[in-house]
C-alpha cells in the first residue's frame, strides 16, 4: 500500500467531511438542489487531488508535435505564390517511405489538373477544401469538404483542388502517403 503523505491525509480528511456534511443535509427533506448538484463534484475531489500527476512522455514511445510548434512554409507545388504553405509532420513526399504533411490553402486559390504515382489519404483539419477530378479544369464543379471529411486521390488519376474565390477561411489538409524509391 503507498505511503500517505501529510496532504493526502489532510485531503482525505476533508473529503470525509464534507462528505458526512452532505450527507447529513441529503438526509434532511430541506435538501436543496445545490446540495444535489455539488455532492457528486465533491465526492470526485480527493481523487482528481490524490491522483498521480502526469509524467513526460518517452520521446523513443510517442512524438508529440504541437500545433504552436508545426514549422509551415511556403509552397507553390508549380502554382501561384502564396496561394498555400506546408508543414511536414512526418518523414517527406520527396523521400522514399511514409509521410504526413499539412497543407494550408488559402481561399482564392486552386491547383491545376495534376497526378501522383501513388495513393494520398488526405483528411481535412479545418476550413472546406473544394475539390473535383478529371482533366478539365472546372472549379466551379468542385464539391465542398469540410472539416473532418476525408479524400482518397487514387494514383495516377487526374484532379485538382484548393479554396474557393470568396472562402472566409483557409483549409488545412493532412495527407498521408508512401513516397516511392527513384
Amino acid at each position: 500500500m503507498p505511503l500517505v503523505t501529510p496532504l493526502n491525509a489532510k485531503l482525505q480528511d476533508l473529503a470525509r467531511t464534507l462528505s458526512s456534511a452532505l450527507d447529513a443535509e441529503l438526509a434532511d427533506i430541506g435538501a436543496t438542489r445545490r446540495a444535489l448538484i455539488l455532492a457528486p463534484l465533491l465526492e470526485a475531489l480527493p481523487a482528481a487531488l490524490l491522483a498521480d500527476p502526469a509524467h513526460a512522455v518517452d520521446p523513443t514511445e510517442a512524438q508529440i508535435t504541437l500545433p504552436d510548434q508545426m514549422q509551415w512554409r511556403p509552397w507553390s507545388a508549380g502554382g501561384t505564390a502564396g496561394a498555400m504553405e506546408s508543414a511536414a509532420v512526418f518523414g517527406a513526399i520527396d523521400k522514399p517511405g511514409p509521410y504526413a504533411i499539412l497543407v494550408r490553402w488559402h481561399p482564392g486559390y486552386m491547383s491545376a489538373p495534376h497526378t501522383y504515382v501513388t495513393d494520398r489519404l488526405c483528411f481535412v483539419i479545418s476550413g472546406t477544401w473544394w475539390v473535383n477530378s478529371g482533366e478539365a479544369f472546372e472549379p466551379e464543379n468542385t464539391v465542398p469538404v469540410p472539416s473532418g471529411g476525408f479524400v482518397r486521390r487514387v494514383a495516377h488519376t487526374p484532379h485538382y483542388d484548393g479554396v474557393r474565390r470568396g472562402g472566409k477561411e483557409p483549409a488545412v489538409i493532412g495527407i498521408f502517403g508512401q513516397a516511392r524509391s527513384s
